[in-house]
């Protein structure tokens, strides 16, 4: 019993990575120049037309910004994080161990780390902070332009070393290329794809979309307690993220499978609904294909074997890589215990490559 306990433990923690929920890596004092803040974009109007008087943006930063002779910061990198994380999914120990220390591919002691929490998420604003359903639509291009502001307007930094982004992040790392090509000296995306959000992708985001849209103690997003049926279908999403072989390993009898799955159902109840409602629909904008070749930057793009969002076997990089200027594309295995989409928190096996690519930018400080 107690060995269930520490795998279904295990496993819950792989998930909750996604969701912003997972401890650090360590505290504030083992990360140099370790920062936290909020900065207040006033006026913000949406892409749907809509607009927030004041649109806060929380962030993270560490290390040390350098500046050139005209005084410009010359080595900030942008982190971007996935659909249900914030600034923190990137001080898990798997991701933080591995990227930030001497040596590493973002070395906390060379480089200028900017972490948002994106629209929607952690510390900036978001529908459970009082509007509910009533809150602007907002969709990754709103989330870009948000970064943008922050980065130019309240960290003062006017180009970045590289943009960098995991799942939803790596999806707005497409999206940046395109739309501020001067902004950036390159860009790595991790486990994304340069397509709209279709296929089996699509299908079991809006199940999860209209377990919350359809259910009747919904109510409008007027809700007292997250919906019921919200609840049972949200450990969809840990299926879909994991590795078939990972899960097996975890839960392999009928009894723990069926065991875990209460376990992440209970887990939900204290989830906002409107915000999880929120941050699956704003991929509806998400379409980087047409506008490909406005990436002139060298640009990066990781993906995982036996990713079960972003399928290898579609061929999407192979079809969609050679439409941009400096780009290229690797497909990696994640082993046996291989976590499928989720490999993107295992800093160990995407950092070299992201180490690589960095190292080979130019230098225009």
């Amino acid at each position: 019993m107690k060995s269930l306990k520490m795998c279904m433990m295990c496993l819950w923690g792989v998930w909750m990575m996604t969701m912003g929920q997972a401890q650090a890596a360590a505290g504030p004092a083992d990360f140099p120049n370790f920062q936290e803040g909020r900065f207040v974009i006033h006026d913000f109007t949406f892409r749907s037309g809509e607009t927030l008087p004041q649109l806060t943006i929380g962030y993270t930063t560490i290390g040390q910004p350098q500046k050139n002779h005209r005084g410009e910061i010359t080595n900030a990198i942008l982190l971007l994080h996935g659909t249900s994380g914030t600034a923190n999914s990137w001080f898990l120990p798997s991701l933080s161990n591995a990227l930030y220390g001497a040596g590493q591919p973002f070395n906390a002691q060379r480089y200028y780390l900017i972490i948002p929490d994106g629209i929607g998420l952690g510390r900036s604003s978001k529908p459970s902070d009082g509007l509910r359903a009533k809150f602007p639509r907002y969709g990754y291009n709103d989330m870009v332009d948000a970064a943008v502001h922050l980065v130019k307007d309240g960290l003062h930094v006017n180009h970045l070393k590289a943009v960098v982004g995991t799942s939803m992040g790596g999806m707005q790392t497409w999206l940046f290329a395109e739309r501020y090509p001067d902004f950036m000296d390159g860009a790595i995306a991790v486990a994304s794809t340069p397509m709209a959000v279709s296929g089996r992708n699509m299908m079991w985001r809006q199940l999860l979309i209209h377990s919350i849209r359809a259910a009747p103690d919904w109510q409008g997003g007027e809700y007292i307690e997250s919906p019921e049926e919200f609840q049972r279908v949200w450990p969809l999403f840990g299926i879909m993220t994991d590795g078939a072989a990972h899960l097996q390993a975890i839960v392999p009898t009928r009894d723990k499978a069926i065991a875990q799955y209460d376990i992440l159902v209970s887990n939900a109840r204290p989830l906002d609904a409107n915000d999880m409602l929120y941050r699956f629909e704003a991929s509806a904008d998400y379409n980087p294909q047409p506008d490909l070749e406005k990436i002139i930057v060298p640009f990066l793009a990781i993906n995982f074997q036996d990713d079960m969002l972003n399928p290898a076997e579609l061929g999407v990089l192979e079809q969609e890589m050679p439409r941009v200027r400096y780009g290229k594309f690797i497909i990696l295995s994640g082993g046996a215990q291989s976590l499928g989409h989720q490999n993107l928190s295992q800093g160990k096996l995407w950092g070299p490559a992201a180490a690589e690519f960095l190292s080979q930018l130019p230098d225009k400080s």
